[in-house]
């Protein structure tokens, strides 16, 4: 019952930290919280008590282990999970550069209609547009 309320704790943790972020880089962290709990419940899932590890070398046949395929499931959440980490960092990266700030709620929408910040005096398509 541990490994389900650690990941249900650390999922809440991260759902609260999305809900109240004002910068996109803590955004991130929050999501990889989120995604740490499922580490936790997949490795939970997998488990048995009084079990060994996966090699059957050595062992008689008929001798308990723990579930394989949830320990490479583990190792394909954390190498999704990194790639998609950086991914949002570096999109990150791109809107601090072009909205100038991390915080969502300073940073004005990227399509041609949307309000400029900043005394800005050319929608983004390309177009001139009056001063």
């Amino acid at each position: 019952m541990l490994p389900y309320a650690v990941a249900a704790w650390l999922f809440g943790i991260g759902l609260y930290g999305i809900a109240t972020s004002r910068n996109f880089i803590h955004l991130v962290g929050c999501l990889g919280i989120c995604q740490s709990a499922t580490y936790v419940l997949l490795l939970g899932l997998g488990y048995r008590w009084g079990s060994i590890a996966p090699i059957f070398y050595d062992h008689p046949p008929g001798t308990p282990a723990v579930d394989p395929v949830m320990q490479a499931l583990v190792l394909t959440d954390i190498v999704v999970g990194a790639t998609l980490t950086a991914l949002l960092l570096v999109l990150t990266i791109q809107a601090y550069k072009r909205g100038g700030s991390l915080d969502p709620e300073i940073l004005r929408p990227m399509r041609p209609g949307g309000q400029p910040d900043r005394g800005a005096s050319r929608a983004d398509d390309g177009e001139r547009t009056a001063p």
